[in-house]
């Protein structure tokens, strides 16, 4: 085989695998029907409601009302695998906090209609907003806590906004940064279609905000929630622990953490 040929060969085979990421890049974002949960029983009331989009897509999502009052409402915005019951080895120590809180499963997931989209996220999480404000909750006492992926659609709907507070678990810069940290030999910013770019509107914020990431993180590296620590607005607070992964581990540092930066919207 010549030089040539054999260039020409290596040129398809990656003109190919283009392809493939392109035409597939959902399927590569976005894992509905992954399932980590191993049985955690839920040990905090929920209520099973449907909350419906302006497109008329039903999201089964997860809502616990303490306390009428007072207390905040967290909207937890999960990541981009799994279903409701991934969470509830994290909504479980919830029950310890003064809060309320609405978990919805994104359009695709958890037996939702619909296929997962960056736009179509925007849309379910505004669902999210209007239903709790129908239900009396002021923007003001919500919280907009994203994990992960979720992450990149709590800072787009908190922008210019009056929330309580914004809490970011694992985030990233964009989702074309986190492309290219595993694919860094394509055009991801010319491939990608969902591109999240959370390091263009954070600045946007003006509510308190809380950063949570690992330094281990081997899917979101750390570096990425460090920039969006450096680049928020004050008043800006961090939970960077040393150990944890991608997957942070609900242990008391967290926890403490997390209930001072609650307790301190109040």
């Amino acid at each position: 085989m010549s030089l040539i040929n054999f260039l020409l060969l290596i040129l398809s085979g990656y003109l190919i695998v283009i392809f493939v990421l392109y035409f597939f890049q959902r399927n590569l974002l976005y894992y509905p029907t992954v399932n980590n949960y191993y049985g955690e029983k839920l040990n905090v009331s929920v209520e099973k409601v449907k909350i419906q989009t302006e497109d008329n897509i039903d999201l089964l999502s997860w809502y616990h009302k303490k306390n009428s009052g007072d207390y905040k409402t967290i909207l937890f915005l999960h990541g981009n695998a799994g279903t409701l019951e991934n969470r509830i080895y994290k909504i479980n120590h919830l029950k310890n906090i003064d809060i309320n809180f609405l978990i919805i499963a994104w359009r695709g997931f958890s037996g939702n209609k619909g296929k997962p989209t960056e736009k179509g996220l925007y849309e379910d999480a505004k669902s999210a907003i209007r239903w709790l404000k129908n239900k009396g909750v002021k923007e003001e006492n919500i919280i907009i806590h994203g994990e992960s992926l979720g992450t990149g659609v709590a800072v787009e709907i908190a922008q210019n906004k009056n929330f309580a507070g914004i809490i970011l678990e694992s985030p990233f810069t964009s989702m074309v940064s986190v492309g290219k940290s595993h694919y860094p030999f394509f055009p991801v910013s010319i491939l990608l279609k969902d591109k999240y770019e959370s390091d263009k509107k954070i600045k946007n914020i003006k509510s308190p905000i809380l950063i949570m990431h690992g330094e281990v993180d081997k899917v979101v590296p750390f570096w990425m929630g460090e920039k969006l620590y450096n680049l928020a607005n004050e008043p800006k607070y961090y939970y960077f622990s040393k150990y944890d992964d991608h997957m942070m581990e609900y242990d008391e540092k967290l926890l403490n953490e997390l209930t001072k930066f609650i307790d301190s919207l109040n």
